[in-house]
C-alpha cells in the first residue's frame, strides 16, 4: 500500500482528532493511546507513536521512513463515556474497512456529547442522596433534608460550570451549599438522626471517576498521568472539605465531626 505525504499528514491529524476526544472527555491513558494507534494504522500507517500528558497528546506516524509529528492541546470537558464510545465505534468501523480517512475524519468532526436535562439530573442526584442517607439509617425527614441539599448544590454546581469557573471553586461552594442546607435539619431537629443528612448531601462531589483513572493509570504504566489525575482528585477532594469546614464555620453545626 503506497502513502503519499499528504496522505500520512491527514491520516496522523485524524488520529490526533481521535486520541483528542477520547483525552477530553475522561478515558483513560491506556485506551487513548490504544484506539488512536488502531486508527492511525487501520488508515494505512505502519507505526503510530504516541505520547499521553495531562493535558495534551503528542502523535508520530511511520510509514516507508517518513515520520510527521503533530501535537493537540487537550482542554477539559468533562466526563462523557457516550463520546468515548462513539470514538470506539468509529475506530472498529475504520478497522473493517467501512470507513476511508475522510469519512473518519468527517464523523470524528460530527461528534456531539449527549447531555441529560439538567433537571433530571439535579432529581436524580437528590434521589442517589437521599437514598444513601435512608442506607446510613436516616428516616423519612432525613431522606428529605438530604434530597434538598444535595439537589440545591448540584444545581450551583451546574450554574457554576456554565460559567467555566475553576472546578475547585466549583467544588468548594457547593459543599458548602450542601452542608449549609443539611445543617438546617440538624438546627430543627428535623428527624431521628438529622447529622447523617450532613455526610450523605456532599456524596455527589466524591470524585470517583478520577480517582479510578487515576489507579488505573498508574498500574497499566502511565505513571505520570496516574500521578496528575490522583493530585487533581486529591484537590478536588480539599476543596470539599474546605467547603464543609466554612459552613459548619459559620452555622456551628459540627454534629459530623462531634
Amino acid at each position: 500500500m503506497s502513502l503519499s505525504r499528504q496522505a500520512q499528514t491527514e491520516l496522523i491529524r485524524v488520529a490526533a482528532k481521535a486520541g483528542q476526544l477520547l483525552h477530553q472527555h475522561g478515558a483513560e491513558s491506556r485506551l487513548v493511546e490504544q484506539t488512536t494507534q488502531r486508527i492511525g494504522m487501520a488508515l494505512g500507517a505502519r507505526s503510530i507513536e504516541l505520547s499521553v500528558s495531562p493535558d495534551a497528546i503528542v502523535i508520530t506516524s511511520l510509514f516507508d521512513g517518513e515520520c510527521i509529528t503533530t501535537t493537540r492541546r487537550c482542554y477539559d470537558r468533562g466526563l462523557n463515556m457516550q463520546m468515548v464510545c462513539d470514538v470506539q465505534r468509529i475506530c472498529i468501523m475504520a478497522e473493517k474497512k467501512l470507513l476511508d480517512a475522510k469519512q473518519v475524519k468527517d464523523r470524528l468532526n460530527r461528534l456531539k456529547p449527549m447531555k441529560y436535562n439538567r433537571w433530571a439530573v439535579v432529581f436524580m442526584i437528590g434521589l442517589a442522596c437521599g437514598s444513601f442517607s435512608h442506607f446510613f439509617g436516616g428516616d423519612w425527614q432525613v431522606y428529605i433534608t438530604t434530597f434538598f441539599a444535595s439537589a440545591g448544590a448540584m444545581t450551583i454546581r451546574q450554574e457554576i460550570a456554565h460559567r467555566h469557573h475553576s472546578p475547585l471553586v466549583n467544588f468548594a461552594i457547593a459543599a458548602f451549599v450542601a452542608t449549609t442546607i443539611a445543617s438546617l435539619g440538624v438546627v430543627y431537629e428535623f428527624g431521628e438522626k438529622p447529622e447523617i443528612a450532613l455526610a450523605a448531601s456532599v456524596l455527589l462531589l466524591v470524585p470517583g471517576f478520577p480517582l479510578i483513572n487515576a489507579v488505573s493509570d498508574m498500574l497499566k504504566g502511565h505513571i505520570s498521568m496516574g500521578i496528575a489525575r490522583w493530585v487533581f482528585a486529591s484537590l478536588l477532594t480539599l476543596s470539599v472539605s474546605v467547603g464543609i469546614v466554612a459552613s459548619m464555620t459559620l452555622t456551628g453545626v459540627v454534629a459530623w465531626i462531634g
